[in-house]
């Protein structure tokens, strides 16, 4: 099989070193796997900027959406009520999350090119007094868009709820002080900015709140408290974890320290993604977003116009080279996307585009 570099928003391109992690074969019991589970945890708030006093770090196997659908379903009480605050199809994907465990909501929908607005969430919880839990996506990849958390969150503070963030692409890659943003519960996973692979989500949880949902959650398997209660031991999961990719992820956390931490990674990340739209631009093809609202971690291109050519002749074209993009997730709109993140370099960004001139030469017509 031919290998290619992946330039999407995960999962990503990862280092040898991080891949060669899983070649070794470890057991769930052993006191060492433990031992680094609880040292993926500690080194999980720290990146949070949280004390382990105030909030504590669940993993939980399955990707993002696993730990989203944990989190929802194990800390909203039927007498509660859930805002969502959507404006892609993660979004969404939360409000499918909240008809199927019958969860009591309402949803704030923004157009998919607009961040949504904190003074609209605010009417929303002055008007009703019943919510009692927030959630937003923080990078929504469907469009790029990297929505402002820091101004929701203030918001549902001052109205006493719980803020539940899906920060699945951004945490690691973008700076998030969890505490003093108001975040109650984040959701991110391995297979993201820290560059490890498919395997886990994580949850950083405000641990009051953590202890306060026993008992509330509506699945076996994603329940958080027991699956925290069972973790906080001495580093045991309740079921199979997926060893190999845990060992993967504690060496891609030991590389983003070599790298620099968030500071260093978030600049990578940002300088690729300026690099891209630069060219991208010179090629004649433009961003969905505003550049106030892109985010570093996928840009969402529109279709350019003097060209015509299907997605996936692109997409074949591009792999040959050694490079995979992603489709559009717009229905509105010609588009495709391509990620930013990943063991991915300036020099990358240079040949994709370069990759994609070539393309578009034989597609160009008056």
């Amino acid at each position: 099989m031919k290998n290619y570099k992946l330039l999407t928003p995960g999962p990503l391109t990862t280092t040898d070193t991080v891949k060669r992690e899983m070649l070794f074969d470890h057991c769930t019991w052993d006191d060492d796997y433990k031992a680094i589970t609880q040292e993926i945890r500690k080194k999980l708030l720290g990146l949070a900027h949280v004390s382990e006093e105030d909030y504590t770090a669940v993993l939980m196997q399955g990707s993002g959406t696993f730990g989203v659908e944990s989190v929802l379903t194990s800390v909203i009480a039927d007498s509660d009520k859930l805002l969502i605050v959507a404006n892609g199809a993660y979004g969404d994907r939360m409000e499918l999350i909240a008809q199927h465990a019958k969860l009591n909501y309402v949803i704030y929908r923004e157009d998919y090119d607009k961040i949504p607005d904190w003074k609209k969430v605010n009417e929303l919880l002055d008007a009703d007094p019943e919510i009692t839990h927030v959630s937003m996506i923080h990078s929504e990849t469907t469009s790029g868009i990297l929505n402002d958390i820091q101004s929701v969150g203030a918001v549902v503070k001052e109205h006493g709820c719980t803020f539940i963030v899906d920060a699945m692409s951004s945490f690691g890659g973008v700076d998030i002080p969890v505490k003093d943003w108001g975040i109650d519960f984040l959701v991110s996973s391995a297979n993201k900015c820290i560059q490890g692979v498919p395997g886990f989500s994580f949850i950083i949880a405000q641990r009051e709140k953590l202890i306060k949902s026993k008992g509330i959650a509506r699945s076996l398997s994603l329940d958080l408290y027991d699956q925290w209660e069972t973790m906080e031991k001495d580093g045991k999961w309740r079921y199979t974890s997926p060893t190999h990719v845990v060992l993967a992820f504690a060496q891609a956390l030991r590389e983003m320290e070599a790298e620099g931490g968030i500071e260093a990674r978030h600049k990578r990340y940002e300088t690729n993604n300026r690099l891209l739209v630069q060219k991208m631009k010179e090629l004649g093809i433009h961003t969905y977003i505003e550049e106030k609202y892109q985010g570093p971690i996928i840009t969402t291109f529109f279709y350019p116009e003097n060209c015509k050519f299907e997605f996936q002749e692109m997409y074949q074209y591009i792999k040959e080279r050694g490079y995979a993009i992603y489709p559009g997730k717009i229905t509105k709109a010609d588009t495709f996307r391509i990620g930013t993140i990943g063991e991915i370099y300036p020099d990358d960004i240079e040949k994709v585009c370069q990759i994609i001139k070539e393309f578009l030469g034989g597609k160009k017509y008056e």
